[in-house]
C-alpha cells in the first residue's frame, strides 16, 4: 500500500499488484495494477472505532450495574449508621461527656461524605433518584457563578456567556450542579498558574450527519453547556477513561474519581450525550448536550422549608425489609411525636391496618421488598383506606415507581440515607396535602 494524489487533488490510498505472464508469442510480459483502497481503509477503521465504542459502553453498563447494586446496600447500612448517629446526638448535652459528643460528630461527617460518594455511584449507574423539571439552564448556572468563583482559585479567570433565546430542559436542578461543579473543579485541576475557564451555553441542531461515529447521539434539538479549560489537556489514552468510575490522574487522596462519572451518569440518564475534544498541553473542551424541552412550561418546585421541623400526633405504617432501617426510622418517627406501627413484612402491614382500631394516616414503605413491591402495597392498602397517603423510599429508584430513575409526578419519595430532619418534612408534606394530591 502507499500514499498517491489524486488527479482531484485528494489524498487516497492504493494497493498495488503485479504480475508477469507469457503471452503466445512467448514473450514475457509485466503487469501492475493500483487500486484505491481509501474507502475500504476508512470502512474497516470506522469499524474498528465501533466496536471499540461498543466495548467500552458494555464495560461501563457492567461497572454501573455493579456500583448500583452495591450503593443500594451501603445505603441502607449508612442510614441505620447516621440515623442512631442523629438520635444520640439529640440527647440532651448535659448527659453527654464532650468527648462523646465529639466522636459522634466525627461518626456523621465520616457517614456523610460516604453517603455522598454512594449517590456519586449511583449517578453514575443512572440509578440516582430524580424528580426533573422543566428549567433554563441559563438561570441554573447563574445562580452558581459566585459559588464556583470561590471554588476556583484566585489566578484563574471564570468566563461565564449564556446564550440569548436558550431553550428549555427537563431535568433534576440538582444534577445541573452536579454537572457544572464536577467539569468545573476537574477545569481547575487540569490548570497550573494563570488560566481560564469558559461556561458557555446555546441552542444546538443535530442532523444524521452530525451523530455519525457518535452511537450515544440522535438527531435532534440540543441545549449545550461548554466548559473549556487552558489546562494541560488529555492525550487519547487518558480520553478512553476518563468516564470510567474511580479512574483518576491525580495523586492518591486527591481525588475519587468519581467526578466525571457522576456527570456521565447524569446526562445519559437525562437522555443527552457528552463530547470531548483535548489534547496534550492546549487545554480541554467538554460539550455536554441536554435535549430541549418541547412541552408546556410547568409551575415552579415549592422551595425546601426552612426552620425546625414539624411535629406530629398522626399514624404512620411503617413497612421496611432491612431490620436497622425499620428500628431507627421508627425511633425517629415516634421522637417527632407520631404512633408507629413497624413490621418488615408487607403481608403483616396489611393484617395490621385491618386489626388497626384508630385511623392510619399515612404508609411509609421500601420500594422493593420481598415478597411484595411497595407500590402494590401502597394500592392494595389505599383500596381499604381512600384517605391514605403514601411516602415511598429507597436507597435507589426501581422500576414500579420510575422509569430509569425518574419519578412520577406527585409520588412522594425520601431517598436513603436520611436524617431526621429529612424525614420530619417529608412525612409532613405528605399529611398537609390537599385530599386530591394523595
Amino acid at each position: 500500500e502507499f500514499y498517491f494524489v489524486h488527479k482531484s487533488g485528494q489524498a487516497r490510498i492504493g494497493e498495488v499488484r503485479s504480475a508477469v505472464y507469457v503471452d503466445a508469442a512467448g514473450r514475457s510480459n509485466s503487469i501492475i495494477q493500483v487500486i484505491d483502497v481509501t474507502e475500504r481503509r476508512r470502512a474497516e477503521e470506522e469499524k474498528a472505532k465501533l466496536e471499540a465504542q461498543l466495548q467500552q459502553a458494555q464495560r461501563m453498563e457492567a461497572v454501573g450495574r455493579l456500583a448500583g447494586g452495591v450503593a443500594h446496600d451501603f445505603n441502607n447500612m449508612l442510614g441505620a449508621i447516621l440515623g442512631h448517629a442523629e438520635l444520640a446526638l439529640a440527647e440532651e448535652g448535659a448527659l453527654m461527656r464532650p468527648a462523646v459528643r465529639d466522636h459522634l460528630l466525627e461518626i456523621t461527617a465520616a457517614g456523610q461524605r460516604s453517603a455522598d460518594l454512594t449517590r456519586q455511584l449511583l449517578a453514575f449507574a443512572r440509578k440516582e433518584t430524580v424528580a426533573p423539571d422543566v428549567l433554563d439552564l441559563n438561570a441554573c448556572i447563574g445562580e452558581m457563578i459566585k459559588m464556583l468563583v470561590r471554588l476556583l482559585a484566585e489566578d484563574i479567570h471564570l468566563r461565564w456567556e449564556p446564550a440569548d433565546g436558550l431553550w428549555p430542559v427537563e431535568m433534576d436542578a440538582s444534577q445541573v450542579d452536579q454537572i457544572v461543579a464536577n467539569l468545573c473543579v476537574n477545569a481547575k485541576d487540569a490548570i497550573t498558574g494563570l488560566g481560564e475557564i469558559a461556561i458557555q451555553t446555546a441552542n444546538r441542531t443535530i442532523d444524521e450527519g452530525g451523530c455519525a461515529g457518535d452511537p450515544d447521539c440522535s438527531p435532534g434539538d440540543y441545549v449545550s453547556l461548554t466548559v473549556t479549560d487552558t489546562g494541560c489537556g488529555m492525550d487519547e489514552e487518558t480520553l478512553a477513561h476518563i468516564f470510567e468510575p474511580f479512574f483518576t490522574t491525580k495523586g492518591i487522596g486527591e481525588g475519587t474519581g468519581l467526578g466525571l462519572a457522576t456527570v456521565f451518569g447524569a446526562v445519559r440518564q437525562n437522555g443527552g450525550f457528552i463530547r470531548v475534544d483535548s489534547e496534550p498541553g492546549r487545554g480541554t473542551s467538554v460539550v455536554v448536550l441536554l435535549p430541549r424541552y418541547e412541552g408546556e412550561a410547568r409551575p415552579e418546585t415549592a422551595p425546601s422549608p426552612e426552620g425546625p421541623p414539624s411535629r406530629g400526633h398522626e399514624t404512620v405504617l411503617l413497612v421496611e425489609d432491612e431490620p436497622a432501617v425499620l428500628r431507627v426510622a421508627a425511633a425517629m418517627l415516634e421522637d417527632l411525636g407520631y404512633t408507629v406501627i413497624a413490621t418488615q413484612d408487607p403481608r403483616e402491614a396489611i393484617r395490621l391496618a385491618q386489626m388497626c382500631i384508630g385511623d392510619i394516616h399515612v404508609l411509609l414503605t421500601d420500594v422493593i421488598m420481598p415478597g411484595m413491591s411497595g407500590k402494590d402495597l401502597s394500592a392494595e392498602l389505599h383500596a381499604r383506606i381512600p384517605s391514605l397517603r403514601t411516602l415511598f423510599m429507597s436507597g435507589y429508584p426501581a422500576n414500579v415507581i420510575g422509569r430509569h430513575g425518574v419519578l412520577e409526578r406527585g409520588v412522594a419519595f425520601l431517598h436513603k440515607p436520611f436524617s431526621s430532619r429529612d424525614l420530619a418534612f417529608k412525612v409532613r408534606e405528605v399529611l398537609d396535602r390537599r385530599p386530591d394530591q394523595k
